[in-house]
């Protein structure tokens, strides 16, 4: 493993976060506008952002995964057990609540629930949605309520991918990379540099590249450049060219169908977090601790949103109204709060387990005899 980088300061780490946090309330509105609880253009450009906050969350996990693993050096067991419980801390509590809540509809309404194939063949589905293998080659299969979850199908391999590189040496990590890239097919492959962008700059950092005052002009830049990039629709057409250009008809491209457009914001991305690294935003520690808090509540708010967008509309039909908007938003709002004590809230504990069943058996027979 290559030589440190310095660890994440307090502010731009408190930056990272508000950032997380943001970038899920922007795929919370959005949806509600892809859902149709809101009129098309109620909102203006916001509903519009969805596809750019996960690319953030992608350079975000890639800058965040690569310090905590450089800085804290764990073995490959703790990275493993890490990741794991990091994930399925949140999606598997909720991936199993949507499948009841479908289940429900189903038994107890006359609406189908999107993707209600999947609870007539869960021998097939649920190993699939728990192994994030929705968006692998061909396929394309989200749970039912469950939009979102197509982004897990990229991240976990992506983790995987960073972890064979970290952990494995010679022709053992070239064969083993070599394999997972052949398993996970074009689309990830297509995401991946925006990924791993996030990991090159937290490892190319040793010393501040900025000065403050112009760190804080080119992260202000940077804004813009976003802001430009969003009102001028610039995805629209980087995403028609991608389609137009990309060789293989029988390979649809589906959730990666802008990978052009991905591309180029990742380096927007890049530059805000680059030029916030440096800007020194002291002020953040004000706020520091409801920060932590609601990112702290991230991902489980991402993953849950949809479920109750669902069922609120199947429930509530037609409340468009502002006073109903509030009433969804509130709801949105109170199930990540509650979710969370027993997903994210919990994460120790699966971490611990986790811990327990990749120890090496030895390992793990003299912790159980303590």
């Amino acid at each position: 493993m290559q030589a440190a980088p310095p660890a994440l300061g307090q502010p731009f780490s408190l930056y990272l976060d508000l950032t997380r946090f943001a970038a899920a309330v922007v795929v919370v509105l959005a949806h509600i506008s892809y859902f149709g609880v809101i009129p098309e253009g109620a909102w203006g450009l916001l509903p519009h952002m969805g596809r750019e906050a996960v690319m953030v969350f992608f350079v975000l996990s890639g800058y965040v995964i690569a310090s905590s693993t450089a800085q804290r050096r764990p073995s490959a067991c703790a990275y493993a057990a890490a990741r794991l419980s990091r994930v399925y801390s949140v999606a598997l509590p909720i991936l199993l609540l949507a499948l009841a809540a479908a289940a429900a509809v189903r038994s107890f309404t006359d609406v189908v629930p999107p993707n209600a194939y999947v609870l007539d063949k869960l021998y097939v589905y649920l190993p699939l949605h728990l192994l994030f293998l929705g968006g692998h080659w061909t396929l394309a299969e989200t749970p039912p309520y469950m939009l979102p979850y197509w982004s897990l199908g990229y991240e976990a391999w992506y983790y995987l991918l960073f972890g064979l590189a970290c952990y494995l040496r010679g022709r053992r990590r070239i064969l083993m990379l070599a394999l997972a890239l052949s398993f996970m097919g074009y689309k990830l492959w297509l995401l991946l540099p925006v990924w791993l962008a996030g990991a090159w700059l937290c490892r190319s950092y040793r010393a501040p590249w900025l000065g403050v005052h112009a760190a804080r002009i080119g992260w202000l830049a940077s804004v813009l450049l976003f802001g430009a990039w969003v009102g001028l629709h610039l995805e629209e057409q980087l995403r028609a060219l991608g389609n137009a250009i990309w060789p293989f008809a029988a390979l649809p491209l589906g959730s990666a169908d802008r990978y052009l457009g991905d591309w180029l914001l990742c380096l927007i991305v890049l530059a805000n977090f680059a030029c916030a690294r440096d800007a020194g935003f002291t002020a953040l520690l004000r706020v520091a601790r409801p920060v932590r808090y609601l990112a702290s509540h991230t991902f489980t708010l991402y993953l849950s949103h949809a479920l109750v967008i669902g069922l609120w509309q199947l429930f509530y039909p037609g409340r468009s109204t502002a006073g109903g908007i509030l009433v969804l938003l509130a709801a949105i709002a109170a199930t990540a709060i509650v979710l969370g004590a027993v997903t994210e809230g919990r994460r120790p504990a699966w971490r611990a387990c986790f811990e327990r069943l990749l120890a090496p058996r030895g390992v793990a027979a003299d912790r159980s005899a303590a």
